[in-house]
């Protein structure tokens, strides 16, 4: 597994080298079955006895509530709303994605900034000037992206809630016109922004119009590959250790065990000196 980095500066005082979690992000609007995914997702790591832990939109504790409750109203503007969805972000991910990747868990986000960014695009937002906002959020191991036609989106949300959302229909921006037709045109010029998005953040697209268990398959096998590397690399570090140590009369030199660290990347350990 590659040490972790993140896009910009980061937060302080965080040593990424000590983030040996997987964290793993599906993306789509509503609709695009990513809860579904998610699920799937979770009880096959489960299973093969990884533990894991969800985060998604609205989910902080410190603002989680408060920014649910705040768009029920229909009155934030588009300035107000980004740095409340950066809030919500930034909380999750120091109290939550941080210690559970510290801890080795999966971590799967439903949704993640680039959903923010999308959006906040669409509402007149500089990519530059999101890009600085968002710098200190961590670069996922994989991302993927649930790509499903707006007509889709409509129906699947008709079918589980009989109505539209407002913000996921671009009302606050297009005031005129009916529901549906915002909901076609937003989701549109969406696509075409996350289209931009997986130019520059290299997303796994998938399309959400074929069956969940040939997504969940797909999904599946590239998040197994994922954890097989991080799997084989930890063991080549332990093998080449052992391998030293068995060779040695003494216990092994710091300088010995440091550069068979260097080969597999991963970070030298303390080593006390033998007592004579």
């Amino acid at each position: 597994m590659k040490t972790k980095r993140y896009y910009g500066k980061g937060l302080p005082n965080v040593d990424l080298t000590q983030l040996k979690g997987t964290l793993i992000v599906i993306e789509g609007s509503d609709g695009a079955g990513r809860s579904t995914q998610i699920g799937f997702l979770q009880n096959w790591l489960e299973r093969k006895g990884f533990p894991t832990v969800m985060v998604g939109l609205k989910r902080s504790e410190l603002v989680g509530e408060a920014l649910a409750e705040a768009m029920k109203g229909n009155t934030l503007n588009a300035l107000t709303l980004n740095l409340f969805y950066a809030t919500d972000f930034a909380d999750q991910l120091e109290r939550v994605i941080i210690p559970s990747l510290k801890a080795g868990f999966v971590v799967l986000a439903d949704r993640y900034i680039y959903t923010l960014m999308a959006r906040d695009i669409v509402r007149g937002s500089s990519m530059d000037w999101l890009k600085e906002i968002y710098g200190f959020a961590l670069v996922p191991d994989a991302v993927f992206y649930l790509n499903t036609s707006p007509k889709i989106l409509a129906e699947r949300n008709f079918q589980k809630r009989g109505f539209l959302d407002y913000w996921e229909s671009g009302m606050d921006i297009q005031r005129v016109g009916g529901m549906y037709d915002n909901f076609i045109k937003y989701q549109n010029r969406l696509h075409k922004v996350f289209q931009t998005l997986q130019r520059e953040y290299g997303f796994h697209s998938i399309a959400g119009s074929r069956s969940p268990v040939s997504i969940a398959k797909e999904i599946r096998a590239r998040v197994e590959k994922i954890l097989s590397a991080g799997s084989e690399k930890s063991e080549k570090t332990v093998e080449k250790i052992t391998a030293l140590q068995i060779k040695e009369t003494v216990p092994v030199p710091a300088e010995k065990l440091a550069s068979a660290l260097e080969i597999t990347g991963e970070k030298t350990p303390s080593l006390d000196k033998p007592k004579a």
